[in-house]
């Protein structure tokens, strides 16, 4: 499935943005290269995650493991460009089945662990899928279950793998041998994203969308050949698959797989794994600072650097753990569709800087040493009139189109997200709000997100889908959902509700309706504002705005 157009292939191959190596190919000559190297290791308590005993596998084991489910995938009837469904943890079972769809020509469509048959049910069908991986057990919920109640929404084959209870047969190498060739501009993925909508969108991604992502943070990163990489975040989106699994596969080194956040044995493997990069929130490296006796008894000296993002950064944590320990924090701002900016220390030397602004990456006049720069374009436009903004201190949409930029999402305009999400002229729209900032204006400052979305724990969340769930409560007359800030999660849900005539609403309310729908709990307000209407448009939109202003926010 090739949805970059012919023009777009032939620039950014001309480039040399583009190749032809896929995330397969890339992988086995890794493993060529270096068969006895320790390509992957599960977090040290994944029986507490799955119930099984944490493994670690060389490349020529995560080679053979990978071709055997390969051979099943092929064996169950599953041809080139099919989608297959995967809700995994993070373990070496996500990635061995990542890498045995990908040899068999196939597109995955990854589920957070934290999705439950109402998220699920809705996109399996939607996005055509075929088969479906998951684990029996994750954290005590019975996915096995969930799944086999949920197969009637498959196509075609309908191949239901729980990995624990499915034995991989002996990989056929005749049969794999005998596919037909992937291309690097096939789709690999389809990501999940949110908006305002109720459904989220699907972000298809090819081979070499996701290399080029890969080499924008291997780069900030300072990675080198065999380096060590430790992977907290859920392998579903641009945060962990385009920052941690791709760096990994570019440099040939070892993913170390955790989840979820833990922090004892975050440091734990930090330390023993001998890590050279790895990413943490934002509330985490702030607070680590604060733990001076903690710190004192780690030893940082493999670690080169460390990535951080989803919320501002504070230039006194940036300064300060450059200063006192000599590591450098990489700014990130990223999502699926693929907005790349990106502060790395070459870019961005000064520590205070680098937690402020982003580089204008593709801006005429402005050159960095990235080499994503080069890859991608960016711009401003005003908000209102949609003309472009080159005054510093003038908030504007941030637009951008390039190599990293996806060719538009999935089923579009069919119930699948916009059709105008990229413009005639290949900029996709962002809807996130930056300005011109920094010293002789080489720099974007975050400003807002335009898009209504809640960023919950690095989860986005769509508040209409909320909404929408919300309108069945009986109590209430009409209500609507809009973040609000902290200091841990980054942000919680905040229900704004209207009673009926005569009802109380209690917070209780709205969450015992809401896990009847069989939501993921993430998703689950933890305010309750009680208000007499819902300030709406003259279309009668919500405006979030006003309800955070409502809330105090």
């Amino acid at each position: 499935m090739i949805l970059a157009s012919k023009e777009d292939i032939a620039k950014h191959t001309a480039a040399g943005w583009w190749g032809k190596e896929t995330i397969s190919t890339r992988f086995r000559a890794n493993a060529a290269a270096a068969p006895d190297r320790t390509a992957i290791a599960d977090p040290p308590n994944r029986e507490d995650i799955d119930g099984q005993v944490p493994r670690r596998l060389t490349y020529r084991e995560l080679e053979a493991e990978a071709d055997r489910i390969a051979t099943a995938f092929l064996d169950t009837g599953l041809t080139k460009d099919d989608v297959i469904a995967v809700q995994l943890p993070n373990t070496v079972d996500l990635v061995a089945v990542y890498l045995g769809a990908w040899r068999a020509g196939l597109i995955v469509t990854p589920f957070p662990v934290q999705w439950r048959a109402h998220e699920i049910s809705d996109v399996l069908g939607f996005v055509g899928a075929k088969a479906a991986v998951t684990a029996r057990q994750i954290r005590g919920h019975d996915h096995g279950a969930m799944f086999d109640a949920l197969k009637g929404k498959l196509s075609g084959p309908a191949a239901l793998f729980v990995t624990e209870e499915t034995i991989w047969p002996d990989a056929d190498n005749k049969k794999l041998n005998a596919l037909p060739d992937t291309d690097a501009n096939d789709a690999a993925t389809i990501c999940w994203t949110s908006g305002t909508e109720a459904r989220p969108k699907g972000v298809p991604r090819s081979h070499n969308h996701w290399m080029i992502a890969g080499v924008a943070c291997a780069d900030a990163a300072r990675l080198q050949a065999g380096d060590a990489v430790l992977n907290p975040f859920p392998l579903v989106n641009m945060a962990a698959i385009g920052g941690c699994l791709m760096p990994w596969l570019l440099t040939g080194g070892t993913l170390v797989q955790h989840h979820p956040f833990d922090l004892p044995v975050f440091l734990k493997q930090l330390v023993g794994e001998r890590i050279a990069y790895t990413v943490a929130p934002p509330t985490v490296l702030t607070m680590l600072l604060k733990e001076e006796k903690l710190m004192a008894s780690l030893d940082f000296s493999a670690i080169r650097s460390i990535g951080s993002g989803s919320a501002p950064l504070s230039p006194w944590m940036v300064k300060t753990w450059q200063e006192r320990y000599g590591l450098p924090i990489v700014n990130i701002f990223g999502s699926n569709e693929g907005t790349c900016l990106i502060s790395g220390a070459d870019d961005v030397p000064d520590p205070e800087e680098r937690a402020q602004f982003f580089p204008r990456f593709g801006v005429k006049g402005f050159d960095w040493p990235a080499r994503i720069a080069t890859a991608v374009e960016t711009k401003l436009i005003d908000l209102q009139t949609g003309e472009e903004i080159s005054e510093p201190g003038k908030p504007g949409e941030l637009l951008i189109k390039g190599a990293t930029v996806f060719a538009g999402y999935f089923r579009a305009g069919d119930g699948g997200g916009p059709l105008d999400a990229i413009d005639e002229n290949g900029f996709f729209h962002t809807g996130d709000v930056f300005e011109i900032a920094g010293p002789g204006n080489r720099y974007y400052r975050f400003v807002e997100r335009a898009k209504d979305i809640i960023i919950r724990g690095g989860m986005n969340i769509s508040p209409g889908e909320i909404d929408g769930l919300l309108a069945g409560v009986p109590k209430i007359r009409e209500a609507a959902v809009v973040g609000y800030a902290d200091p841990v999660m980054g942000e919680r849900i905040c229900a704004v509700a209207v009673p009926a005539d005569g009802e109380n609403v209690t917070l209780e309310d709205i969450r015992s309706h809401l896990q009847q729908s069989d939501i993921a709990a993430y998703k689950l307000p933890e305010r309750l504002e009680i208000a007499d209407a819902l300030p709406r448009n003259p279309l009668g939109k919500v405006l979030r705005r006003e309800l955070r202003a409502m809330i105090g926010e």
